[in-house]
């Protein structure tokens, strides 16, 4: 009996003596993505690690002898590892394949444009967003290539199926934008404040999205930014408009990234006329710092700061001034958005963030005075565990926001300040889960409450989603749900009114058809979306049929309307080699009443037929990427005080063909790229609406202006160096 406790004392000796093995690797699908979140463990232990967002992992043990190293991850098989534990490191790389019975096959689609997830509908890339003809490197103006958006020239921004540009919400890295749009004045159209060469992923959802996002009743941009910058890298642009340098610098667990912009069209102006009598054109000087840091294991700090500078100076076409209606406008914005991510125990992961936003516009109508302040401070968490159960997933989350608006008007100089603004705490709770109910069968539910100071009132946003695996690459989905939204900054700048009013609300109804085969994708998406509690003025007094601004006691939250139509998409990179293109095709039927809206009526910034043809024609003899746009827009309605009614008048249809071309070429081993664009290259007279007096003339006509883009075409000119000291140019593969 002594011997074999002795054996056992000696044993144990030796293994509490033992070297700890380290055991590390990497963890990927069958198409060499990393899969973050993955769990890595030694059967019948509790020593192990979660993948990271780059699906490495790396944990020691104690152990000693043969066991199997598990791999598992929600839709993926697991896999067994044999390994000998002897206190030597061990490396694995670690291939998972997909399963058909877990919750992963088949993929919520209504609504949403994903970029990011090759397992889903991928749309649109950085890449898809600089080359796209006619976008000028601008993601909203990629994104108005998609169905379900109307082409608003004079705005530059976002409208999504008959919604306003403020009913669309974007997002990034999870954190809403306040200021997502540089400033401007009317008639002159503004870009996006950041370079989509920020983001890895972009996702363009016009409806039923998920319960995660709020404060938009038409849509959702997400905007994904990068983690850890691949490699060390500078960049400089040489630019018609300006400058832009950048450098971004990798070491092992973290990177930075810095950036400065300068543009100056002025001397752009001088070479091309403009319609526009521009005083000073617009100019803009700017910079942004990104920092990227692993914490721990798999944990990951990011955070993004921006500051710019804006002004210009110009005479606006209007009928009451001789020369035009002189408009000057300064701006500064600054933006930090701070990130962590991290896994957590038991499959849980942890995502949470603050945003800080602070925005400041001298705008001079004339003799008028605006001066305009927000400052805003967004946060949020957000709990995620894929590994719930074998079929569904738990999401559930939180956020606050504290805002600040001020506004001071004067008349003139010499006149009183008048002084108005608002202060917001808005706090929210969302939970949503995806169950796979069969193998083809995928629901998705949720709920969102929303709670607003300034009004005084809380929602309640519950959401469905359901999606069915019709065959091989080819699903049905549909999607309903409730989407809430505060009132815009200037109906909410007179406080006392506020308890007054209530939540803007839309209810979405949608019906997706889509088929992705062999990279080619044909989406079918037909909606209806019904708006009830708009903001209007109850009962505003008219002048020749044009309403005029009412006493902010006649607010309402009484406006109401609809928009409903069919969406098609259709992208082929298959049938010819080297090209890339796409059909995107919007029917929208709406109609609306609110703010000064006497009667329901179609929105003046509202196409019923939209149209965008886009290509992309990779030539590899000459190092050449050529490209070109087609849009089309039917014609939009505007109010003729000249004529009875209300917004009876229709603009001539727009049309637009804008051409560009990317010539690749190296300067001392760097990957060179000279990039030429112009837009409306046809030099169609697009009108987008038109300005009258105040006032009748002496026979009872009210003189009118149209609105026009500022010159016929845009002509942009580019040379991009890439400085990049371990990889040689690339001259041979299309540009990224």
């Amino acid at each position: 009996m002594k011997l074999p406790l002795l054996l056992l004392l000696l044993l144990t000796a030796l293994r509490l003596a033992a070297q700890p093995t380290t055991l590390s690797g990497t963890v990927r699908d069958a198409a060499g993505q990393p899969l973050p979140g993955a769990n890595v463990f030694l059967k019948t232990t509790f020593d192990g690690a979660t993948a990271d967002s780059l699906g490495r992992f790396r944990f020691t043990t104690r152990q000693t002898g043969a066991l199997p190293l598990l791999v598992t991850l929600m839709g993926y098989q697991p896999q067994e590892q044999p390994v000998v534990l002897d206190g030597q490191p061990h490396r694995f790389t670690l291939t998972l394949k997909e399963v058909r019975n877990q919750l992963g096959d088949v993929t919520i689609t209504a609504g949403a444009f994903e970029a990011s997830d090759e397992k889903r509908s991928t749309v649109l890339t950085a890449r898809d967003i600089v080359t796209t003809a006619g976008a000028l490197a601008d993601v909203n103006g990629a994104l108005n290539t998609l169905p379900g958006t109307s082409r608003v020239g004079e705005e530059g921004k976002l409208f999504v199926r008959g919604g306003a540009a403020g009913e669309t919400r974007q997002y990034l890295d999870g954190l809403p934008l306040q200021s997502p749009y540089s400033a401007s004045v009317a008639g002159v159209p503004a870009r996006g404040r950041f370079s989509p060469n920020l983001f890895r992923g972009t996702v363009f959802s016009t409806g039923g999205y998920s319960a995660e996002y709020g404060q938009a009743l038409s849509a959702v941009v997400g905007l994904n930014s990068y983690d850890l910058a691949p490699e060390t890298q500078t960049g400089i642009s040489l630019l018609s408009v300006g400058l832009s340098l950048s450098h971004q610098q990798r070491l092992a667990r973290s990177s930075v990234a810095v950036t400065g912009d300068y543009t100056n069209l002025q001397p752009y102006y001088g070479v091309v006329p403009q319609r526009f009598g521009w005083t000073t054109a617009p100019q803009a000087a700017g910079g942004s710092v990104a920092l990227r840091r692993q914490v721990g294991r798999a944990g990951l700090v990011k955070v993004y700061g921006a500051a710019t500078r804006a002004a210009l100076t110009l005479r606006q076409p209007d009928p009451g001034f001789d020369g035009g209606r002189p408009v000057a406008l300064r701006n500064g914005n600054q933006y930090l958005n701070a990130t962590f991510r991290s896994p957590l125990r038991r499959g849980w992961s942890l995502q949470t963030g603050l945003a800080g936003t602070g925005d400041e516009q001298h705008i001079r109508p004339d003799v008028q005075r605006v001066h305009e302040l927000e400052q805003s401070l967004a946060g949020r968490a957000v709990l995620t565990n894929d590994s719930a159960g074998a079929y569904w997933n738990l999401k559930l989350g939180a956020e606050g926001l504290r805002q600040r608006y001020r506004q001071q008007y004067q008349a003139e100089a010499a006149a009183p300040v008048l002084r108005s603004g608002f202060d917001e705490t808005r706090v929210a709770a969302f939970a949503e889960s995806e169950v796979a109910f069969s193998n083809e069968l995928v629901a998705r539910a949720g709920g969102r409450a929303e709670y607003s100071r300034v009004l005084g009132r809380w929602n309640a946003a519950p959401r469905l989603a359901l999606a069915y695996q019709l065959g091989e690459g080819t699903q049905l989905s549909g999607a309903w749900g409730y989407f809430y939204q505060t009132p815009a900054n200037d109906l909410l700048r007179f406080g006392q009114y506020n308890r007054a009013l209530r939540f803007e609300r839309a209810a979405h109804y949608l019906v997706t058809y889509q088929r992705i085969q062999q990279d080619r994708t044909l989406r079918l998406e037909a909606y209806y979306k019904d708006y009830a509690q708009l903001t209007r003025y109850a009962a505003p007094a008219l002048t020749g049929d044009v309403p005029l601004p009412p006493d902010p006691a006649s607010y309402q939250s009484t406006g109401r309307g609809h928009a409903r139509g069919v969406d098609v998409f259709w992208r082929d990179k298959q049938t010819v080699k080297n090209l890339d293109y796409w059909v995107s095709y919007g029917l929208v039927d709406t109609r609306r009443q609110q703010r000064q809206d006497p009667v329901p009526a179609v929105p003046t910034f509202a196409s019923r037929h939209n149209l965008a043809v886009v290509g992309k024609y990779w030539v590899s003899r000459l190092h050449t990427l050529v490209g070109g746009t087609f849009s089309y827009g039917s014609p939009r309605r505007y109010h003729d005080p000249n004529q009875a009614g209300y917004n009876q008048g229709r603009t001539p249809g727009f049309q637009d063909l804008s051409l560009n071309l990317s010539y690749l070429t190296s300067i001392r081993r760097n990957l060179t790229i000279v990039h030429v664009s112009c837009s409306n290259v046809l030099g169609r007279d697009n009108v987008f609406g038109y300005r009258y007096a105040p006032a009748p003339d002496a026979t009872g006509h009210y003189p009118g202006v149209a609105l026009t883009p500022s010159a016929p075409r845009m002509l942009f000119v580019g040379l991009l160096i890439s400085i990049n000291k371990k990889r040689p140019a690339d001259t041979e593969t299309a540009p990224e």
